[in-house]
């Protein structure tokens, strides 16, 4: 009996996302059919650690004689929801990765789950900066591992707006740490000094608030197919957990989750690129999340977190399933695709699924989760606010449940062939998703339950919601099938805040770059003249101290330079004289 205690005690002080950087290590140095054991397997085992966890449990390591404590596991309601979604997705995400031989993103993948986590337990500063940047680096790796032009492009300017991201976090944390507050708190009540704008800009980036946005849509669509499943689940995710926790009541939130709903739902209609697509829609749902945290209310709150926890769920099905068909046919743009459904039935039901739980369709997840944001504006007499996301849900209806469902699977074909079928263990996971997704939209309690603020009691099922939902359907449907000829997406540039900062930019690098060669060829042509001077001087020493000129040889020659004896005679005699005669002066 004291064994198996001493067993669940120690099981309970794991922390689950180091156990996704042990899974990570495992894989990348496992053989090739291990490998596929450990990472489909292996982070059960972390989400059998955070089963263990308990509310309350704060672990801690310090440093330099206690000066600094890091909370490294902290544990409260909120990290609670956020960390049982990432295990969970973690794990469909390695099953459906299985396949996959590339060690590096196998190691990637995970230490990215890790450093989420990380970031989710944290209860000071310095210990969320560190797992801030295990973010950062490791999913530039997933879209690294694709490993063409287009990735490494991508990758490089995903890596200079994170960099700029986390450095001005980083600032932020160095003024509240220098200042002596070394813990975690709510900001929104001030002081708005300095700490605060660089934190809350650092967070922004990461949660893709524009005009900070376009990194999302230009390098998720790059990343790997396994690896933009992890990408859409985490990064914008963990921005949103600090937004409530740190910044929740800030009231200028509210209007910059208005433009994401707004901006991304626009940008999604227009594009043809599937995966820029719901790349768009990330902004467009996250929006959803930052603008009721900005309410400060507890309904407000929890309707984000609640919210956060289902977009991981759907969006990660949507990038499975469009991620499948890309590794079936190797096509991308919607238009060039057609009859799906019957090509690929099961990745077309359970992107049919996925596609109503975004689109907040009753008896799934995101019918739930996206009433209960709606009703926290409502219940805030915003009634601004209310209408913007109703809008954007009429947008997230239109572009992906109808414009994608049907020119992707129902629209006729196109003649694209099925080059290689798609892996056993891609269906489990989108199965595993789809099955959560009805699950918690059938039986919301299930999510309900752990939501960690005070608010009143609840219920997504009534009349009223339904009746919102039956005239978004009517708005969204009735011009799609008015103008569905002109609804067809078509190949075309979609020219976004990144442009300002690409072209100028690159034009900037290449300035630069062009003067750095310069005066690099400057200073190595005068290096090599200075080189010849002095291998020529090396020669011939005498060449810099004699007055007279060489005699006709370039190498040092004594009997060139040797002088008359009669010349040291001389200056010995006068030497001697002159000495002779100071000593008789001095006599």
């Amino acid at each position: 009996m004291m064994k198996m205690m001493t067993e669940v005690t120690i099981m309970s002080n794991l922390h689950p996302g180091l156990i996704l950087l042990l899974v990570g290590f495992l894989a990348l140095l496992a053989p090739k059919p291990l490998r596929r054991f450990v990472i489909g397997i292996g982070p059960l085992a972390a989400l059998a650690a955070f089963c263990q966890l308990r509310l309350g449990t704060d672990l801690t390591v310090s440093f330099s004689d206690n000066t600094y404590i890091l909370h490294y596991l902290h544990v409260d309601e909120l990290s609670w929801l956020f960390g049982l979604v990432f295990c969970m997705i973690a794990a469909i995400g390695g099953i459906y990765a299985m396949h996959n031989d590339n060690r590096m993103e196998a190691l990637c993948s995970m230490a990215y789950a890790c450093g989420a986590l990380g970031v989710t337990f944290a209860n000071d500063w310095l210990t969320l900066i560190f797992f801030w940047e295990l973010m950062a680096a490791t999913s530039l790796f997933l879209i690294w591992c694709n490993d063409t032009k287009a990735a490494r492009q991508a990758g490089y300017r995903y890596l200079l707006v994170h960099m700029f991201g986390g450095n001005l976090l980083l600032a932020g944390i160095f003024l509240k740490v220098r200042s002596g507050d070394l813990m975690i708190t709510n900001l929104a009540a001030g002081p708005h000094d300095a700490a605060f704008w660089l934190i809350l800009t650092g967070i922004a980036i990461n949660t893709a608030i524009p005009p900070l946005h376009a990194w999302l849509v230009d390098s998720y669509p790059e990343g790997t197919v396994t690896g933009s499943v992890f990408l859409s689940s985490f990064t914008t995710k963990v921005g949103v957990l600090c937004l409530i926790r740190i910044f929740a009541g800030t009231e200028m939130l509210i209007w910059a989750g208005a433009v994401m709903v707004l901006y991304g739902a626009c940008y999604a209609i227009m594009e043809n690129d599937m995966r820029r697509l719901l790349s768009y829609h990330i902004i467009s749902q996250v929006g959803f999340m930052v603008a009721v945290v900005g309410l400060g209310t507890g309904m407000g709150s929890n309707g984000a977190a609640a919210h956060a926890f289902g977009n991981i769920l759907f969006k990660s099905i949507l990038f499975m399933a469009t991620g499948a068909i890309i590794y079936a046919t190797g096509v991308r743009r919607i238009n060039e695709l057609g009859g799906m459904a019957k090509k690929l039935p099961w990745v077309f039901l359970f992107f049919v699924i996925a596609a109503l739980s975004i689109s907040g369709v009753p008896g799934f997840i995101g019918f739930v989760t996206k009433s209960m944001t709606i009703s926290a504006a409502a219940d805030a007499h915003n009634s601004t606010l209310e209408l913007i996301l109703q809008l954007g849900s009429i947008g997230t209806f239109l572009s992906i449940t109808l414009k994608m469902i049907y020119f992707i699977f129902l629209a006729p074909d196109r003649g694209v062939e099925i080059k290689q079928t798609v892996p056993f263990n891609m269906y489990v996971a989108m199965g595993i998703g789809s099955v959560l997704c009805i699950a918690y939209g059938v039986y919301p309690e299930l999510l309900y339950r752990y939501l960690p603020y005070q608010m009143a009691p609840f219920q997504p099922y009534t009349l009223d919601h339904a009746a919102q939902y039956l005239q978004m359907v009517g708005m969204a449907m009735i011009p799609f099938m008015m103008y569905l000829p002109k609804m067809e997406p078509h190949t075309a540039l979609s020219l976004d805040t990144d442009w300002f900062y690409r072209k100028p930019f690159a034009s900037i690098v290449e300035g630069i770059s062009y003067l750095g060669c310069a005066i690099t060829n400057a200073l190595g042509s005068a290096w090599e003249a200075l080189y010849e001077k002095s291998m020529d001087i090396s020669h011939n020493p005498m060449e810099f101290l004699d007055a007279k000129p060489l005699r006709n040889s370039p190498k040092y020659n004594p009997e060139n330079y040797r002088t008359s004896i009669a010349d040291p005679i001389m200056i010995t005699l006068t030497v001697l004289f002159c000495s002779l005669c100071y000593f008789m002066a001095i006599i």
